[in-house]
């Protein structure tokens, strides 16, 4: 089988001190008491699930988070064996493979764990987290309704209540006061709970901003998601802790051509040269996560210096002006997320050019782009 980072010039190096890093950063912050649940869904916001799980686990977090039973079934798969909680509410065909991987599952509906109690087959039961919505307004039973809800779980034969949660909109925000307000909400309905004798073991709603914004929200554990990567939630948030992004984006010039002025770049002619200019073709495009947005919007870094994007990026290909770059050639690497030389294009950066967060430029690095993990 042929090795995929010898077939492309195109790669995401994912650095795995840096998650170790910040896990270990944020085990610090958080305190020994403190559980740490590494998030991990969207195949490690586009790292790579499975060697960013196996990081954290070894570096301080005590369990995994996902979004969907397909990614904590591909965790189980890769011979992980710590405690797996799905965050979203599973379908009818999921509570299989959620009691038979042993997954702790988020519940806020009434079919959803009177399924996994009919699916147990084994003296082990299922293990529920149930979803309180204090202000996110997703999925999520309400305050008000949470003590009777807890009630009914614990007459169902083969279920654990063994965790419960809310989660954080607005915690990476300058201006407190909502999430305050969520922290007394949740605080206060665990004091009912303990009041009328429903003790819940794992209690947890700080995300990335609420580990590093509001320690009153630690209980005893968090879920650290964007952070792990090496990534602050938001400019606003606080920088509690040091953080190094865990992934650069690079590849090769492939095509160097020489034009004339009046010469018009890729489709569309959007571009067109106003003078001799010197082309370096990029092998990659938006069907690799390089957004199409960045035409003729947009700087890489070759040999240290920033050479501008010209033309529109293409499906796979994207042209960029190196005239001023000196002894440019075929074969130089391309850095187009992450740092060279001095200079640094910073994956903030690229999402403020194209009006979103960090969290979406690292998801959206495509499949077919080799990850290549080091310092792991």
């Amino acid at each position: 089988m042929y090795d995929q980072t010898v077939m492309r010039d195109t790669r995401a190096v994912v650095d795995l001190s840096a998650v170790a890093g910040s896990i270990r950063g944020i085990s610090g912050l958080v305190g020994p008491r403190v559980e740490v649940m590494a998030v991990v869904k969207a195949d490690g916001y586009g790292h790579g699930a499975i060697p960013v799980a196996k990081t954290a686990l070894n570096n301080g977090a005590s369990s995994l988070g996902v979004a969907y039973v397909q990614e904590a079934v591909e965790l189980r798969e890769a011979g992980l064996s710590t405690p797996i909680l799905v965050f979203g509410i599973a379908p009818p065909e999921s509570i299989d493979p959620v009691v038979r991987y042993d997954l702790a599952q988020a519940v806020a509906d009434a079919e959803t764990p009177q399924a996994l109690s009919a699916g147990v087959t084994t003296d082990r039961p299922a293990r529920v987290h149930i979803k309180v919505d204090t202000g996110m307004g997703r999925i999520g039973i309400t305050p008000g309704d949470a003590l009777e809800y807890a009630r009914l779980l614990k007459k169902l034969p083969n279920i654990e209540i063994e965790g419960i949660f809310t989660h954080f909109p607005r915690a990476d925000e300058l201006d407190p006061a909502f999430t305050k307000r969520q922290i007394e909400t949740f605080t206060a309905l665990l004091r009912e709970l303990d009041h009328a004798g429903i003790h819940i073991p794992k209690r947890h709603m700080a995300n990335s901003a609420g580990v590093l914004a509001f320690p009153d929200s630690y209980l005893n554990l968090v879920r650290p998601g964007i952070m792990i990567y090496g990534l602050y939630p938001s400019r606003e948030v606080a920088r509690s802790i040091p953080l190094s992004p865990a992934m650069s984006l690079v590849t090769k010039i492939r095509f160097l051509k020489r034009v004339g002025p009046g010469t018009p770049i890729s489709y569309g002619g959007t571009f067109v040269t106003k003078a001799d200019t010197l082309v370096a073709t990029l092998p990659l495009g938006y069907a690799d996560g390089y957004r199409r947005l960045l035409s003729n919007n947009y700087e890489v870094l070759v040999r240290g210096r920033r050479a501008p994007v010209i033309g529109r990026v293409c499906m796979d290909m994207t042209m960029i002006d190196v005239t001023l770059v000196p002894n440019v050639a075929v074969g130089d690497e391309v850095v187009l997320m992450g740092s060279q030389g001095d200079q640094e294009i910073s994956t903030d950066e690229m999402a403020e050019r194209l009006g979103t967060i960090n969290y979406e430029i690292t998801c959206l690095v495509g499949k077919r782009v080799p990850r290549v993990y080091i310092n792991g």
